[in-house]
């Protein structure tokens, strides 16, 4: 429980420093906001285009747009310090004081920042979803609720970790590698449509190597009641699983990259 409270702690303090300039702020947020309506444009302009792809039809479309959103920017929000801060902690040497503290380094990297800028790309995945989940009639029940809130807590954890796998490649290399970027961001872009419209190269990366697609496309066509890969409805609870899984393995990775840091000095 200390942990958590440290970390919330950590978070409000973070957004009363965003908020001393509060120009700043809205200009770059307002930023956000419309790049994340450009990627929402670019799925209005398919729905414009074509009826459907494949059995999905204009509302499932933009109600997995907006769990995808929802999802990837809730994470990078709140877990900035993981892909935004560490590869710099790296570089310059800070992460030196963070070994020598009592706290896990993880834990530590967490805290360092956060980027409620991404408020307004949750809020444009938010209206996708609402929607996407109005047009394709969605009768919500309990269970549901409890695959979409599992979608995205699953989802998210898993991300996290593909965000550690960065700080992997910067531990050993201190350069950033930019194939991370293509499985996370590119990842989020590629997943915002449904998997099953891919060529198969794509569908095995983005549903084994990085299961975006078990984390949160199946639980959101179970919800749209269209199982992706013809799978049975319990699917949906237990594949966003797989999302944990892939973050145990990472930290795991994470822990052991960190015995074979060097610092780089201040």
């Amino acid at each position: 429980m200390n942990t958590v409270k440290l970390y919330l702690h950590s978070m409000w303090m973070q957004l009363k420093c965003q908020l001393q300039y509060p120009a700043s702020f809205l200009m770059q947020t307002l930023a956000q906001l419309i790049m994340e309506g450009g990627e929402l444009l670019a799925v209005i302009l398919i729905v414009d285009r074509f009826d459907r792809l494949n059995q999905w039809e204009a509302g499932d479309l933009y109600f997995f747009f907006g769990v995808m959103s929802v999802t990837f920017y809730l994470t990078e929000c709140f877990g900035r310090g993981v892909t935004g801060a560490f590869p710099g902690m790296v570089r310059s040497g800070q992460l030196d004081t963070l070994l020598l503290r009592p706290r896990g380094v993880l834990t530590q990297a967490m805290c360092w920042a956060m980027d409620p800028r991404r408020f307004a790309c949750i809020a444009v995945g938010t209206a996708a979803l609402t929607l996407g989940s109005r047009m394709a009639n969605v009768q919500w029940t309990v269970w549901k609720a409890l695959a979409l809130t599992e979608a995205v807590l699953m989802g998210g954890i898993m991300i996290l970790g593909l965000f550690l796998l960065e700080g992997i490649f910067v531990i050993h290399s201190v350069k950033s590698v930019e194939l991370v970027n293509a499985i996370t961001y590119g990842g989020r872009s590629a997943c915002e449509y449904p998997i099953d419209v891919y060529p198969r190269p794509l569908r095995v990366l983005f549903t084994v190597l990085a299961p975006f697609a078990l984390t949160l496309q199946c639980p959101a066509a179970y919800i749209l009641g269209k199982p992706l890969y013809g799978w049975p409805d319990w699917a949906a609870f237990v594949s966003p699983l797989s999302g944990l899984v892939s973050f145990a393995l990472l930290y795991l990775l994470f822990r052991r990259a960190l015995r074979f840091y060097r610092s780089t000095g201040s």
